[in-house]
């Protein structure tokens, strides 16, 4: 959602930055820059003025513009602006009572059952046993969804025979949780296409029967600024304590996701990336801010990898890095491995300096690159895979109809592997670069 704001941002900082000393006028370019940039993600004109006054500022102080790292500096006063832009109200996820209630609100087709299902098995990551229940009586199709999802996850849905009032479903949902020893209750209310009175006083009715000690408002990102009108709308009627955004992972210009909380007060606290119920992020800030300003986010990076890679594999993998013993077996396992930690593009905006390279990995995906070489492995024999060695020209002419490939294929692929059974062998030359290899690899 953010790459053609952060190819922007990147470019026109890159500028100062490629410099030694910065004039006022560098400063006020830039800013004219960044200032169209923002406008054009759809951040709303309020937040953008404040935005590059703010900047602006605080770049033309004496001290910046006398300094030999003028351009870096600049640099920084902007990821701190943008950092202090996410950063509204208390992002604080509270889990209190017994059960602790939390309910979630928003316009129909938001993405409120999915998001229910995603935050109840980020909520089981913290230790707690949940409970989903199905507050809406107005669509069976929401309730099944969300029945659907509690199986896949393991997790117990409550729902009521047809009749039955949403504040009724949501206190028989607190009461099967009492009986099962359920410590979270999460419920999904009924959503209506747009604002209107019937929705919100259900949702009024709702919160004053259950005192939820958290009322997250899910909000669609890729629907521009309307996203803050719906968040005002539903602001006036009960006391949102925060807000969960969907479809990050879109391709939609991103500027309400930055300018939401800026306009409402209301922090957001989590972030949705993608479809599967995984796809759940905890809104941090300067982690966003580094992202879209190409400084990288390895602290998720490693949080992900440490979800995705097992442990006890991890440890075989790095022990065989270090004996030089890395087979396309393994080559195989870690790019599995890998898929698990997300989309390629958002891994490799992740990592700093390599934004820019965030959608040629994601467009390697789409094209079926990955697939392609896992077609070509599969392909091999089990002694071929441990020892490439052995693939002279008619193994390789065999394994590319095989999987139904080309031989240059197969030949761009060993050479590859090559390549990256060098590097590792660089990689695991010093005490140092071992541990911070087992710790992209997954190792706690």
């Amino acid at each position: 959602m953010f790459d053609s704001l952060s190819d922007r941002l990147r470019h026109t900082l890159g500028n100062l930055t490629g410099r030694g000393r910065v004039s006022e006028a560098d400063v006020d370019a830039a800013m004219r820059e960044v200032r169209l940039a923002l406008l054009e993600a759809d951040v709303n004109f309020r937040v953008v003025k404040d935005f590059v006054s703010r900047v602006r500022e605080r770049a033309v102080g004496a001290d910046i513009l006398e300094s030999l790292t003028a351009g870096q500096q600049v640099v920084k006063i902007v990821n701190e602006e943008l950092t202090a832009l996410l950063s509204a109200g208390d992002r604080t996820f509270h889990l209190v009572g017994s059960p602790a209630v939390v309910a979630l609100v928003g316009l129909q087709g938001s993405g409120k059952t999915t998001s229910a299902a995603k935050l109840a098995k980020q909520v089981v990551k913290q230790g707690r046993q949940p409970m989903l229940v199905a507050a809406d009586p107005y669509r069976p199709a929401a309730v099944d969804q969300l029945e659907t999802l509690g199986r896949q996850l393991g997790i117990p849905v409550h729902r009521a025979p047809a009749g039955t009032s949403a504040v009724d479903i949501a206190r028989g949902g607190i009461e099967a949780a009492k009986r099962t020893g359920r410590d979270v209750v999460i419920i999904d209310t009924a959503g209506r296409l747009t604002i209107d009175d019937a929705l919100m006083e259900e949702i009024r009715e709702i919160n004053a029967a259950l005192r939820p000690v958290e009322t997250l408002l899910v909000v669609d990102a890729m629907t521009g600024q309307e996203a803050v009108t719906v968040a005002q709308g539903f602001a006036a009627a009960v006391p949102v304590t925060g807000l969960l955004l969907t479809k990050i992972d879109g391709d939609a210009r991103g500027g309400a996701a930055l300018s939401i909380g800026a306009v409402t007060g209301i922090p957001v606290k989590f972030l949705g990336t993608g479809e599967k119920t995984d796809a759940l992020e905890v809104f941090h800030p300067d982690r966003l801010a580094g992202r879209i300003l190409g400084m990288g986010d390895v602290v998720s990076l490693v949080e992900r990898a440490q979800e995705a890679f097992d442990e006890k594999q991890a440890v075989r993998l790095e022990e065989k890095v270090r004996r030089n013993a890395f087979t396309l077996e393994d080559m195989l396992d870690s790019m599995r491995q890998m898929q698990k930690m997300g989309p390629m593009g958002q891994l490799m905006s992740m990592i700093p300096g390599m934004g820019g390279m965030a959608k040629d990995a994601q467009a390697a995906v789409d094209r079926g690159d990955l697939r392609r070489v896992e077609a070509i492995i599969l392909s091999m024999t089990p002694r071929e895979r441990r020892d490439p060695s052995i693939l002279n020209a008619s193994r390789r002419r065999r394994i590319a109809a095989g999987s139904g490939t080309t031989l240059p294929d197969v030949n761009r692929l060993v050479k590859q592997f090559a390549e990256m059974q060098k590097l590792m062998r660089q990689l695991s030359g010093g005490a140092g670069r071992r541990a911070a290899m087992g710790q992209l690899l997954g190792r706690r």
